[in-house]
């Protein structure tokens, strides 16, 4: 099957266009014939190499974790899909080839996709859908009425945040540039800062949540703005040792982790705040809740740009110019 290959760790060597054999078949695995890929920064990431001492991949290794496609061929015990059925998904960390003609995924790990999106459309939606909703439904529990500070809303994460924390019933606030100011309001922000004009840290007091996906200093002015009780998780780092020791991670790394992420855990202790790194997980179970949503029309995926197959570098490269609107998606004929 062809497949955008990655054959070393770097920045600057492009991935490259190639044949790599089609993907075994395990017991309760489903074939998808992909239709579409949405690219993330996770993706552009794992290239670099910045996750290798967590994650580390075997070369040659094709890279994507949104699919959305047909199911072609199903293991012995697959029971709630069947060939032909249009389905989605984020796939799991180990087993991520997304940018390639098929790919195979565990079923737990799979949802029907919604009715009312095109594959394009579905591929937008896996990894930053499951993303906000573990962050704000499973280690926040946003309530409604709460007050929430959702990071860079035009983004990928960001504008499926704020669409789930409005359909909680949350008051929602946000940072962008002016050019994506009606953007994020039409998405149901209440508070709209323009992070090139004004600092959050000053507008905004007694949040109950935080979800950070900035800097480090972002990630200390975000302290500041929680009210006592008040949850931060961060998808941008640095990651705790809950964390570590969830990914099974040899004890150097669990030490390296303790370290990196003792200054913010203390501050957050002191001010009584509870501190969380989020690095979401595939959950087929999840993503069909969200699938309800999108039925009902309390989520919309934003999508930014489509490009062909053959392009796959240059949507990588406009990934990582740090512009996109929303998500960015690979199609695949």
């Amino acid at each position: 099957m062809k497949a955008f290959i990655i054959d070393r760790y770097g920045k600057k060597d492009p991935m490259r266009l190639g044949d790599m054999p089609a993907p075994e078949l395990r017991d309760d695995d489903v074939l998808i014939e992909v239709r579409a890929a949405g690219l993330n920064v996770l993706d552009s990431k794992i290239k670099s190499g910045d996750f290798k001492l967590i994650l580390p991949y075997r070369m040659p290794l094709v890279p994507g974790h949104d699919v959305a496609g047909v199911v072609t061929r199903v293991g012995s015990r697959v029971r709630q899909l069947k060939v032909g059925d249009e389905v989605y998904s984020r796939v799991p960390d180990r087993r991520i080839g997304t940018l390639a003609q098929f790919i195979a995924v565990t079923e737990s790990d799979v949802a029907p996709k919604p009715a009312n999106l095109t594959m394009e459309e579905a591929a937008a939606i896996p990894l930053v859908g499951l993303t906000a909703w573990q962050a704000l439904v499973e280690i926040a529990h946003l309530q409604k009425g709460q007050k929430v500070f959702i990071q860079a809303g035009s983004g990928g994460v960001g504008t499926l945040a704020i669409q789930l924390a409005k359909h909680v019933g949350a008051t929602v606030a946000t940072t962008t540039s002016s050019a994506n100011i009606d953007l994020v309001k039409g998405l149901g922000a209440d508070i709209v800062i323009d992070y090139r004009k004004d600092d959050f840290a000053k507008v905004l007091q007694n949040y109950d949540v935080v979800l950070h996906s900035q800097d480090a200093a972002a990630l200390a002015k975000s302290l500041r703005v929680l009210k006592p009780g008040g949850t931060l998780i961060s998808i941008s780092g640095p990651p705790d040792p809950v964390f570590a020791k969830g990914i099974g991670a040899p004890w150097f790394v669990r030490l390296m982790v303790r370290l990196l992420s003792a200054g913010v855990r203390k501050k957050a202790a002191r001010r009584g705040l509870k501190y969380s790194f989020l690095f979401m997980r595939a959950d087929g179970h999840q993503l069909r809740e969200i699938t309800r949503l999108i039925e009902a029309g309390a989520i919309r995926p934003v999508i930014d740009r489509v490009f062909p197959f053959e392009s796959a570098n240059e949507a990588l490269a406009y990934i990582e110019a740090g512009r996109a609107k929303g998500k960015v998606v690979v199609k695949i004929k």
